[in-house]
């Protein structure tokens, strides 16, 4: 049996975040209010996928670690790179081909990297196992893919067991 409300947070969440952001407790906005809270939850149950069980939590805790230290490094990296002479910048487009076709892994990833400065994920590909990557200053792109999959993509597919 489906309940009314399938996440009774989520929809208390957006009932009071919607009378706060319309600052006004007038009747029109509770009925917007209540329509967001029930619609929004039961619109986003369809796309709830099977839950997952983590199974290498240690290897997800230096996956955070390390995704924190490039953060880190790379906000030092670029920062002296835009500073500095525009003519050192080497972008290019990379294609880091993935090794698996795990969907949560490629969108993980593609994550990672578009949150590391210097690096967007431009397109992902998990069926076609690829994933396109604009560096900003990338003077082997053969090394920042392979970079991408050792520091990244390697604890991911430990991480989901593929």
């Amino acid at each position: 049996m489906r309940r009314a409300l399938p996440r009774p947070w989520m929809s208390a969440a957006l009932f009071v975040a919607w009378l706060v952001l319309a600052a006004s407790v007038a009747p029109i906005h509770i009925a917007g209010a209540a329509l967001l809270a029930v619609c929004i939850p039961l619109a986003l149950g369809r796309l709830d996928e099977p839950a997952f069980a983590l199974s290498r939590p240690a290897v997800a805790a230096r996956l955070a670690i390390t995704v924190v230290w490039d953060i880190v490094t790379a906000n030092v990296a670029v920062a002296r790179l835009v500073l500095g002479p525009t003519g050192r910048l080497r972008p290019a487009f990379v294609e880091v081909l993935l090794d698996t076709p795990h969907p949560r892994v490629a969108t993980l990833l593609a994550a990672i990297v578009t949150i590391t400065p210097g690096t967007v994920s431009v397109a992902v590909d998990p069926a076609g196992r690829r994933l396109l990557v604009h560096v900003l200053d990338a003077a082997d792109p053969a090394r920042v893919a392979a970079t991408i999959k050792r520091r990244y993509e390697r604890p991911l597919k430990e991480i989901f067991g593929c």
